[in-house]
């Protein structure tokens, strides 16, 4: 896409109550049921928990990772997020993420094409020249039977949902090491450790980013931690609705899950505490207890 954007009365209530006797102390009036409630102001930017870091999210031009990337901004980061075919919604959400008071970066990136990520990440550096924080959500979904399945889906499904992160997350490594702490998570899924048949090659791949959340952690470790959130059933992600109406009648819950819950989770590993690393937080309503 080209050039990104720039980076783009109170009602009538009752009267106050009267000032307690120490006249010259400020007084709020009681809140009596009649005057609208105000909500509290919000804080200033650089007291939000993210504030004065830069995040990167793959995939994060729509459905869950635009959530992300929105969810980051209005924690205080600067977002980048990468996208592949959706220009427009790119261009969408770079201006929600500014609408945050966040500077935003767009920028193309096929996560399977080392020179691309290569790129992306030498206009990161020349743009803000740091990166704290690193979500690898871009993925694909698809269905096959196990006997049908073609090899050529197989490997693309390897491909940009293992072999992807990990290409990444290795381009990350000389900004993330500056953070102290850097913090990588990774996108997995419910089907990384739920055998569904129809998904043989999905599954597979994300139980692999499962168990490299774990070596990654390791390998890392103290200077940048490793966590992965695993979405159930996420409303409006991919699926065909009558898969999401069966799988929300045997899910504790009674419902899917909606991005900006998944996008919560994320915040939680982006910007809580420093002694987490090598876990995985399942976002499913309890499906897997069904």
């Amino acid at each position: 896409m080209g050039k990104s954007a720039s980076s783009l009365g109170r009602a009538n209530g009752p009267a106050p109550v009267a000032p307690p006797p120490n006249a010259g102390a400020r007084h709020t009036p009681l809140y009596d049921g009649n005057m609208p409630a105000r909500a509290p102001a919000a804080p200033p930017r650089a007291a939000l928990p993210l504030a004065g870091k830069t995040a990167l999210v793959t995939g994060g031009a729509q459905r869950i990772g635009r959530a992300i990337a929105l969810e980051l901004a209005a924690a205080g980061a600067d977002v980048a997020f990468t996208w592949l075919t959706s220009q427009a919604a790119a261009a969408r959400t770079l201006r929600e993420i500014e609408q945050r008071g966040a500077r935003g970066l767009a920028l193309r990136m096929d996560v399977t094409r080392l020179a691309q990520i290569r790129r992306v990440f030498a206009r990161l550096t020349r743009a803000w020249g740091r990166l704290d924080v690193l979500v690898n959500n871009a993925g694909i979904y698809e269905a096959s039977g196990f006997a049908q399945l073609p090899l050529a889906d197989w490997r693309r499904m390897l491909e940009v949902n293992l072999t992807g992160p990990f290409l990444v997350s290795q381009a990350a490594l000389p900004l993330l090491q500056r953070a102290r702490p850097g913090r990588i998570i990774h996108l997995t899924s419910l089907g990384a450790t739920q055998a569904f048949p129809h998904h043989a090659h999905y599954c597979a791949a994300k139980a692999g980013l499962d168990h490299l959340t774990r070596v990654m952690a390791k390998a890392l470790a103290p200077g940048i931690q490793v966590n992965a959130v695993a979405p159930g059933m996420i409303a409006g992600d991919r699926a065909p609705a009558a898969w999401e109406r069966k799988l929300a009648r045997t899910t504790p819950m009674r419902r899917p899950g909606h991005a900006a819950e998944v996008a919560r989770a994320v915040l939680f590993f982006a910007a809580g505490p420093e002694f987490i690393t090598g876990q995985s937080l399942l976002v499913d309503g309890g499906l897997i207890l069904a």
